[in-house]
């Protein structure tokens, strides 16, 4: 049995300011350590739970953030940026059931650290209608292949706004947001215990999970963060402009709906 593993930062115990996921200083260093045991947690518990291979996808901002000589030699990283798949870089229809690590709620949610895929670019995207977080998109990716979601983790409000589009899904919740910028938090060793628990769980049950699906072709809007980056996003050929600061793309397919949000993403770096 294979499973595939996506970790980000925002959602892991102890992280609720923006600097800890900033690569140089002192408090990311610590961060991507507190990252890295988490995924090591959620190996243990997948091998422990049947798991004959183990890949991890580094998938947060640089995308080299977990220390990979820390890392549970039993599982293969994928790091770097920018690479096909994105957050779900590596996942094919042989694996069978991902994990999202660290996750956290969308744009304009008030959970921690609450964004979709860049708070630089969107203050909002909606997926066929729905408010959308990568949990919705990275999970309607792998659902598109076959693979369920079988564990998340992250705050209560990530657990509220992305658990429901899994049943079956174990979902550990490691913090209670206060608000963007503040939770009441596991340790860190009772957050790697219960997610080694879940993960276990979660592999066992791995065969009972349903991919989560979306309807394709598909719709994607996004409310961006400004009227100049909406000017910019709208001279790609294929793109709606709704409002001011909306613009919207058709999208043959779920992979093709995270490629116009990707390079939304990236214009949004060269704007001022």
């Amino acid at each position: 049995m294979k499973i595939f593993i996506s970790a980000d930062i925002e959602g892991v115990a102890g992280v609720v300011l923006p600097v800890q996921g900033e690569p140089g200083n002192v408090e990311y260093e610590h961060a991507r350590r507190l990252m890295t045991e988490e995924v090591n947690a959620a190996i243990e518990g997948a091998f422990a739970g049947g798991a004959v291979e183990v890949l991890v996808n580094d998938s947060h901002g640089p995308m080299t953030n977990l220390v990979p000589d820390l890392l549970d030699p039993r599982a293969e990283l994928i790091r770097g940026n920018i690479k096909p798949g994105g957050m779900f870089a590596g996942l094919d229809d042989t694996y069978s059931g991902a994990m999202c690590l660290g996750y956290h709620a969308a744009a304009a949610e008030h959970g921690v650290l609450a964004h979709t895929t860049s708070s630089n670019a969107f203050s909002a995207i909606r997926l066929n209608g729905m408010a959308a977080s990568e949990a919705m998109f990275y999970g309607a990716y792998a659902g598109a292949m076959g693979v369920p979601v079988i564990l998340l983790s992250g705050d209560d409000v990530t657990e509220r706004s992305c658990g429901g589009l899994f049943p079956g899904a174990e979902f550990v919740r490691v913090k209670v947001a206060f608000g963007q910028r503040a939770a009441r938090a596991l340790s860190p060793h009772t957050a790697r215990t219960r997610i080694r628990e879940g993960a276990e769980r979660a592999v066992r049950a791995a065969g009972t999970i349903k991919p989560y699906r979306i309807a394709e072709p598909c719709d994607v809007v996004f409310d961006l963060t400004s009227v100049t980056l909406a000017d910019v996003c709208a001279t790609i050929p294929s793109s709606i402009r709704y409002a001011p600061t909306t613009v919207g793309f058709k999208a043959e397919n779920i992979l093709d709906a995270i490629r116009w949000m990707r390079v939304c993403s990236m214009l949004s770096a060269h704007i001022r």
